[in-house]
Parts: structure tokens; sequence; C-alpha cells
């Protein structure tokens, strides 16, 4: 049995266009795989440990293996519960609408929790190294407008990608909900296609 993490970064339910397709692809995956698990973090609901200045403090302490208190201990404990949790999935799937330009807060809020180093990646010799990587990731990316992948203005598929990167990930596969603030006819042709997109990559992940 394999597990499937899906992230979830838009505070709308059934009105959120990367949610909707995102309910579609985890349809079509249980269909093909109905003994697979699907664990749902839905980040506006998660009460996600703050990354304040003793949640800092609590990981250089431990990092450089200097005297840490209980209290310490218990703050990083909380952030690392987190990055096994990430790291213990075999799949992954997450979706995502573009807020000015980049990506929802709470989805930035969640990344800076797990890229940690010796966690999900390394320094070494030859730079950096991803550790939470080698498996299949799915990016559902809701925007207002249509970019093409030289847009300046994206850094919300930019930024994700290259993130993911970074901690190892290699096996990144795109949906896109694009011009989703236009007319009622463009909308609908575009969830369509997303959703017909998402559905074949589901059927194969």
């Amino acid at each position: 049995m394999k597990t499937i993490l899906y992230i979830k970064a838009s505070p709308r339910n059934e009105r959120s266009h990367s949610h909707t397709t995102a309910q579609a692809f985890l349809s079509a995956y249980q269909q093909k795989n109905p003994q697979d698990k699907i664990v749902t973090i839905d980040l506006f609901k998660e009460s996600l440990p703050e990354f304040d200045n003793f949640a800092a403090e609590s990981k250089y302490a431990i990092m450089h293996g200097k005297e840490k208190t209980a209290e310490q201990v218990k703050k990083w404990s909380q952030i690392e519960k987190i990055i096994e949790q990430f790291k213990s999935a075999d799949k992954y799937l997450i979706s995502l609408p573009m807020w000015n330009f980049g990506i929802p807060y709470k989805l930035k809020h969640y990344i800076d929790i797990i890229v940690q180093p010796s966690y999900t990646f390394a320094v070494t010799d030859s730079g950096y190294k991803g550790l939470a990587g080698g498996k299949p990731i799915c990016a559902i990316y809701a925007r207002g407008a249509s970019y093409d992948n030289d847009s300046p203005m994206d850094f919300q598929k930019k930024y994700l990608e290259f993130i993911l990167g970074f901690i190892g990930f290699t096996d990144i596969k795109t949906v896109l909900c694009q011009s989703m603030l236009t007319d009622v006819e463009t909308v609908k042709k575009s969830q369509e296609a997303a959703i017909n997109n998402a559905k074949s990559i589901a059927i194969a992940f």
C-alpha cells in the first residue's frame, strides 16, 4: 500500500479551481489504486507551529550540539513531526492558487518548516543535495490569467518547482488551470482541460 500526501493550499473548497481539479485527480487515482491511502493536509485548517525566533534558536542549538532547554526540544519536535509526515509519504499532490503572482502564505509557511538542513537537504563539498526526492509529485496550479514558462510575472510555478527541485524532486508533474478570471466559457473550457489532464496523470501516477 502506498500513501499519497495531498497538500491543499487554498482556503476555498468547491469554488477553488485547483482543489476541484485535485479532487478529480484523487478520484481517478483511487479508482486505479483502491488499496492506497490518501492523507490530506488542509493548510488553512492546519495549526502549523510558528517558525519564530524561538524556533530558529531551537534549531541552531540542536544543529550545533549546544545545550538546549526542554522547551527548545519540544518546539523542534513539533517541526520534526511535520517534516517526518512529509518525508514518509510515497507520492505527493499539491493544489495551489496564484496569490499576487506567487504562492499562498500558508504554503510558504509549510515550506519554511519542511525545508531544513539534514532533514530535506544537505550541504556537501560539491554543493546542495536534496534528501526528500526520488518520488513522484504533481502540482496543480490555478491562476487568473495565462502565463507561459518565460513569463516574468509567474512566481508561483517557478518558485514551487525550484524549491521542490532543491529538496530532491525530479519527477514533477504539472496541471495548469489558467485564465480562471476571464469569461465564463473560457473558464469552463480551462477547468475541463485541467481535469482531463489531471485524470490522465493520476491513472499512471
